[in-house]
């Protein structure tokens, strides 16, 4: 047997070899192909491109089955069938993919390049349809039906023949770069069929018009629809030239220099000289046309264009110039997100995203809905104040996605640099705007959500005042003319939805806070933490460690104690990080293939998260004289705060410990003082009060305190000190007091009440001028604890020790 090779180098049988026992060895040499049935054909699926009978094209073969087809019907000197797909991104196609009718075509030559890249020159023979698909080879083949046309003749065909030949050479004269032979070749054609295919194989039509034109078996339809295109293909040509002729015709003098440019910057490539900064101060103008920026800004980009136009590329302020433009372009001038407050649905979002906190959110929703009532109107500036943990940020979060605006947090902790709110000068080196305006960047639109985060951390130094900077920001009468020194020119901030959050209010400078809406957000109480990690934190802490829902419960039980014997604070940070403990103890066992699922319940906490962290020490630490339990409010919550006093040889000193501030001391010095005023009626010994110290320390002593509000449980210690009883343990109290006995308001009565339930207290002693907090404090507290409303530290005494002084009258709710 001879051999022939291809021009890859593979080895291939020449034509007229014998078949091994009624099957084909392939080129791969390692593949036995069946021998094709008589009435069947090797199909070549291709993309994009239509073969018709006649017609002689090249085609890239890169698929693997493409290849060994093409190889197999060269081998056998076979003819193929070239079938379109009907999608062109399908990689391997089925028989579901491929139209059913395709021309059968000879393949003339195989080509094949570097990189796997393979070319076919194929001839078109005739038409075919695909009667089956037939499996069990390497690549598509099935089972055909030979279309034989019989050319048609008569009056009318040789009328649409003339018609289409005309059309066609017309097609041909306005087309720029035509082929001559292309004509003769159209005038020599006779037989209508040919005719009507060689004139669609040279019009640009879609695939699937061609494969129409193909699948068109009557002479005369194809005849008149490939009449029709060109007819069509000649008024779009004449058309074009007319329009090209009057554009030419009326073409400016401006027009005229940019061609002249243009064809510049191509002979410049083609010199390989380079004409970037052209192209740069183009570009730049072009998006300067197409910003939309205030006309004073729009005149300041383009006095600094005309600079860096002048300037050469390697000068040192050429980049600082660009960058500032990028930053003017680039900055949202007049791009909005369009607001559809709807207040049910904020409601809804708001429930959702956060449980409780209803004053807080009755307020938002206020402001929602005079918003959408009066969208021109100056929106107040909201300033969320409370402990760490309680959703200050996240309602921040509801409220953009309320809004449908974009959310942008700056966080202000620490910021000590006037120039951090401002800007720095372009002058100096790395120059960039201000945070404010960074975050209106970032956000892609000028009317965002912007959350100011930790406004009370605000630092201040050498480099100027940051909070002073706040004050044209957050002043809605103001900041629309906001100009940050980086931008020089003016930028709008009205639009802007400022949110601040802090969580001390005194710590905020007075004008600034002057400017701001106060909001406060008080702590949790156990009911409303449970809730919450039952809502949220115990979902997002399973999703955390990666367990399903079905693999991780906990009981009622086992949150209770959680909350109430591993967390102490007004928010549910460090309960979220305790869920987040048990979450993870409970992976490592299914990780290890232990367990499947686990259900937590409260005796199982201990072994997880250690022993409790807190328990109840009222009791016990005022189970002796001298020692009250007082309230006290703290930046992170209410606390409460034990009062310690005891007695011994001395000269009548009072010494007070526990890092006190003066205030504090003062609230000391008071209550001695009243004491020794009203030592007969209290049945205090005054000799001996008069011959021992009285030292009085106020745990823990690493903490400072100060505050008057002491006055009530400092006068208590001391009077069950002398007095040698014990305070109730279920009782706690707060007040000041005066030198007369009076008890005056303090605040923070909701976080103290909340501190006292969550230390166990059961009963609380309260000014009675504070009796208008009352309904701040949660019906759930409320209804578990009793409160007692005094104005004379005589009716605490009373009640906490079980005096009966002649003016112990309380009030109690």
């Amino acid at each position: 047997m001879t051999e022939s090779e291809y021009q890859d180098g593979t080895q291939i049988p020449a034509a007229g070899g014998e078949p091994e026992a009624q099957a084909e060895v392939s080129p791969s040499r390692s593949l036995v192909i069946p021998r094709l049935p008589d009435d069947a054909l090797v199909l070549l699926p291709v993309r994009n491109m239509v073969l018709f009978p006649h017609m002689l094209v090249p085609v890239g073969v890169g698929r693997p089955k493409s290849i060994l087809a093409a190889r197999q019907a060269i081998q056998n000197e076979q003819p193929m069938g070239v079938l379109l797909q009907r999608d062109a991104e399908v990689e391997d196609p089925g028989p579901d993919d491929l139209y059913r009718v395709g021309a059968v075509a000879n393949a003339m030559r195989f080509v094949s390049g570097r990189e796997g890249h393979h070319h076919l020159v194929l001839q078109g023979v005739e038409r075919f349809r695909v009667v089956e698909f037939i499996e069990g080879y390497p690549f598509p083949v099935a089972r055909i039906e030979r279309i034989v046309e019989e050319q048609p003749s008569g009056p009318e065909i040789d009328a649409r023949m003339l018609a289409l030949r005309d059309k066609a050479l017309e097609a041909l004269e306005l087309l720029p770069q035509a082929p001559q032979e292309l004509a003769g070749a159209i005038s020599s054609i006779q037989e209508p069929g040919v005719l009507a295919d060689s004139v669609a194989g040279y019009l640009d039509l879609a695939s699937e018009e061609r494969q129409e034109l193909l699948e068109t078996l009557d002479i005369a339809q194809r005849l008149e629809r490939v009449l029709s295109l060109v007819d069509y293909r000649v008024e779009v040509l004449k058309l074009s030239q007319k329009i090209s002729e009057r554009t030419h015709e009326t073409m400016s003098e401006r027009q005229r220099e940019a061609l002249l440019r243009e064809q510049l910057r191509s002979i410049q490539q083609e010199l390989g000289e380079s004409d970037q900064k052209g192209e740069e101060i183009r570009e730049l103008e072009a998006r300067i046309d197409e910003a939309e920026m205030p006309e004073a800004v729009d005149a300041q980009a383009r006095k600094e264009l005309r600079r860096l136009e002048r300037m050469p590329e390697g000068a040192g302020e050429y980049s600082m110039l660009r960058t500032y433009l990028d930053w003017l372009l680039e900055l949202p001038w007049n791009v909005t997100r369009t607001e559809a407050i709807d207040i049910d649905e904020a409601r809804g979002i708001l429930d959702a995203d956060h449980y409780g906190l209803e004053r807080v959110k009755k307020r938002i929703l206020e402001t929602l809905a005079v918003r959408k009532l009066n969208p021109e109107g100056r929106s107040p500036i909201l300033c969320f104040v409370g402990p760490p943990g309680v959703g200050k940020t996240s309602l921040g979060q509801s409220i953009a996605r309320a809004t449908g605006r974009d959310f942008m947090r700056a966080s202000l902790g620490g910021v000590h640099d006037e120039a951090e709110i401002r800007g720095h000068r372009r002058t100096y080196l790395g120059a960039l705007p201000g945070k404010i305006i960074q975050s209106i960047h970032k956000a892609g639109s000028r009317n965002p959500v912007m959350m100011l985060d930790e406004m009370d951390k605000l630092g201040g130094g050498i480099q100027g005042d940051p909070s002073a900077a706040l004050l044209e920001v957050l002043d809605p009468a103001q900041n629309g003319t906001f100009q940050d020194n980086y931008l020089g020119v003016p930028f709008d901030l009205s639009d802007v939805f400022f949110i601040a959050t802090a969580n001390v209010p005194d710590q905020i400078p007075g004008p600034l806070r002057d400017r701001m809406e106060i909001i406060e957000l008080p702590g949790y109480t156990q009911e409303e933490k449970v809730e919450i990690a039952r809502r949220y934190l115990l979902d997002r802490q399973r999703e955390s460690a990666g367990l399903a829902a079905s693999q991780l419960e906990l009981t009622d039980a086992a949150l209770n104690r959680i909350v109430a014997d591993y967390t102490r604070e007004a928010g549910c940070r460090q309960l979220e990080r305790e869920l987040g403990a048990v979450a993870r103890n409970v992976a490592v066992r299914v990780a290890e293939g232990g367990i499947e699922s686990a259900r937590v319940d409260a005796g199982d906490l201990a072994d997880i998260l250690g022993a409790p962290r807190y328990e109840n020490e009222a009791a016990m630490r005022t189970s002796v004289p001298g020692v009250a339990t007082g309230l006290a409010w703290t930046p992170v919550g209410g606390d409460i705060l034990f009062i310690e006093a005891n007695r011994s040889r001395g000269s009548g000193r009072l010494v007070l410990t526990g890092q006190l501030g003066d205030v504090m001391k003062e609230s000391a010095q008071t209550a001695l003082s009243l004491i020794k005023s009203r030592a007969e009626a209290l049945g205090v010994d005054t000799e001996a009060l008069q011959a021992d110290d009285i030292h009085v320390h106020v745990p823990a002593g690493a903490i400072p305190k100060d505050g008057p509000s002491a006055g009530v449980a400092m006068y208590n210690a001391l009077v069950s000190l002398l007095t040698d009883r014990c305070v109730r343990p279920d009782l706690a109290m707060t007040g000041e007091v005066t030198l007369r006995g009076l008890v005056l308001p303090v605040g923070g009565i909701k976080e103290k009440v909340l501190a006292a339930r969550r230390a166990g207290i059961q009963t609380v002693l309260l000014p009675a001028r504070n009796r208008k907090d009352y309904e701040d404090i949660p019906e759930s507290t409320r209804s578990d604890m009793e409160f007692h409303w005094i104005e004379h530290v005589e009716e605490a005494a009373d009640i906490a020790l079980g005096l009966a002084t002649p003016s112990g009258q309380a009030a109690s709710a």
